[in-house]
């Protein structure tokens, strides 16, 4: 199979996606009105609530659940043969996470901003918030752990990479003074910003950093843990103008020239793809690829964090309401894209079919390592740059879009206990560091009280994140659809994406307790915090079920009278 024939045809469905269906969604289903204040206006306070050029919330939302996920999710997925990780990326991407993530966005712009989890109280019942606000701290908690040990894993593996990934900080800062303090047009310091940001992987490296083994008594990767949160705490608590939406947004135009960047090598070098369509040599470590597929590919296809990015920190920056389609389809289409080119450079960046198999010999090999190094040999031959100088500018790029994640994480996990503060009337969480210490006491309690002094933690519990990740995208599709029965509108375009989802993610829950519980030892605890996630979604799910038949009823008996 040629890589730009796949190339072609999955960008064209996605644009096709986007120019089509959601246009079809936001007239017909959620029918966005251009005369809606939204929240970011009625509720401006300028850290959290602030009206944003859409291109600018567009880069936030992107880049924010764009993490490390749509690359290792594909790149591991592809084991099982390119074709079922190609048709699940576009399909999910088409009908799935466009769907969700626009939703997400619109659900709580229409409700003073709030988090599905918090929307939940209001659409279902109290009790189902509280179910549904427990998975959704733990999913972050989880989230916020692995990405703080696989920064620090890629701090440690490629020293290079230290000096571009934090200048995108300082870069980020003094982005958003221009534009939102001395009103810059937006031009010039994207420009400045993007050149900076790719000369410095130069200086990176010239001037490669590593920390001391041994430092405060801790090894390198818990001193790297340790400084990253120390940071995301800090980050959660300044203004998004500051911070979160130029970082984020400079890391979405860096993102997008990456992109380019990849496809254009792809284009030229024309590559050839060397991993068969559907894999009949599967090592005995693979699982069945059903259900298994639709968790190990989550971002890039649907993600339930992305609903509580889009209804925790877009939502609250979102300028019309009108913006959401573009912010919230568009943003998933982009993540599309990354999983798709992550997929090529898996399956295309190997010279032999040989090598390819040497790479996947194991299942869970692949992931980054697969992307970096395929990509990097796509790229070289494509552009004719150094293979090194590739690799560092790939790995660069997907620890920035980690990084990203984790600001956004805390910051939602800030956000949560916060409102339990405010439900449960307990004026001390409502401070907001307080319930960033709660936040980041709880990541690195896993992390350290899971890992030891290495603060592998996060790690352990890693294989639970998709099963977890596809159940709340199933929840917040469920609410959604509650949402749109009350107001008489169409729910099959968000019902039926909803039962696919949560069925594929139950099943898999399933076969993982089914694994857990003859690896014994210590997946033990991992198999009860399984059990006990499941049917937390379980019982959410039966209370918003219940809500989505009563409201049904309702509308029918109105409909007769």
């Amino acid at each position: 199979m040629n890589a730009t024939f796949l190339a072609v045809v999955g960008l064209a469905m996605i644009y096709t996606g986007y120019r089509f269906y959601s246009k079809f969604i936001a007239e017909q289903i959620y029918r966005l009105d251009p005369d809606f204040q939204t929240p970011a206006h009625t509720m401006r306070d300028d850290v959290d609530y602030v009206p944003t050029n859409r291109v600018v919330l567009w880069g936030h939302h992107f880049t924010a659940v764009a993490g490390a996920a749509p690359i290792i999710g594909p790149g591991i997925a592809v084991i099982w043969g390119w074709l079922p990780a190609f048709l699940w990326v576009i399909v999910g991407t088409m009908f799935f996470a466009g769907v969700h993530d626009f939703g997400a966005v619109w659900a709580s712009v229409r409700n003073k901003a709030k988090s599905v989890g918090s929307l939940t109280g209001d659409v279902v019942s109290p009790r189902a918030r509280t179910l549904f606000m427990v998975v959704v701290f733990f999913l972050l908690m989880m989230v916020n752990a692995v990405f703080g040990v696989a920064i620090s894993d890629a701090f440690q593996e490629t020293p290079s990479s230290v000096i571009p990934a934090w200048t995108a900080v300082v870069v980020a800062i003094g982005i958003g003074i221009l534009i939102y303090r001395m009103h810059v047009p937006i031009l010039w310091p994207t420009v400045a910003g993007t050149v900076i940001l790719y000369a410095v992987i130069y200086l990176g490296e010239a001037v490669p950093i590593s920390l001391t083994p041994g430092a405060l008594g801790l090894p390198v990767g818990a001193q790297w843990i340790l400084l990253l949160f120390l940071y995301a705490g800090i980050a959660s608590l300044l203004p998004v103008w500051l911070l979160l939406q130029p970082r984020d947004y400079i890391n979405g135009i860096q993102l997008f020239v990456g992109l380019g960047l990849l496809y254009g090598a792809v284009l030229i070098a024309n590559p050839t793809i060397v991993a068969p369509a559907i894999n009949p040599n599967l090592p005995a470590s693979a699982p069945p690829i059903f259900p298994l597929l639709f968790v190990t590919i989550a971002c890039g296809a649907i993600s339930g964090f992305h609903g509580l990015v889009g209804s925790g920190t877009t939502s609250k920056q979102l300028n019309k309401e009108t913006d959401a389609r573009f912010v919230g389809y568009l943003g998933s289409s982009g993540e599309g894209s990354l999983a798709l080119v992550a997929i090529i450079a898996a399956t295309a960046g190997f010279a032999t079919l040989g090598d390819w198999e040497a790479m996947y010999s194991d299942f869970g090999n692949g992931g980054m390592a697969a992307f970096v190094q395929g990509g990097a040999r796509i790229v070289t031959a494509g552009v004719g740059i150094s293979n090194e100088f590739a690799a560092t500018l790939l790995t660069v790029m997907a620890v920035l879009f980690a990084g990203t994640t984790m600001d956004a994480g805390v910051r939602l996990q800030r956000y949560i206990v916060q409102e339990w503060g405010s439900i449960y009337g307990i004026p001390i969480l409502q401070n907001g560091y307080v319930a960033t210490g709660a936040a980041v006491a709880a990541c690195l309690l896993l992390a350290f009280g899971a890992g030891g002094p290495s603060g592998e933690g996060g790690m352990l519990i890693w294989p639970l994140f998709g099963t977890t990740n596809q159940l709340l995208a199933g929840l917040t599709l469920l609410i959604i659809s509650v949402m749109l029965v009350k107001l008489g509108r169409p729910a099959r375009y968000t019902l039926i994406p909803m039962i696919f989802i949560t069925t594929m993610a139950l099943a898999a829950a399933l076969v993982q307790l089914l694994s857990l519980y003859r690896e014994g030892g210590i997946f033990y605890p991992l198999l009860w915090i399984d059990v006990v996630i499941v049917l937390l979604a379980i019982f959410t799910m039966l209370e918003a079920g219940s809500a989505f038949m009563r409201e049904r009823r309702a509308a029918e008996a109105a409909a007769g009278a």
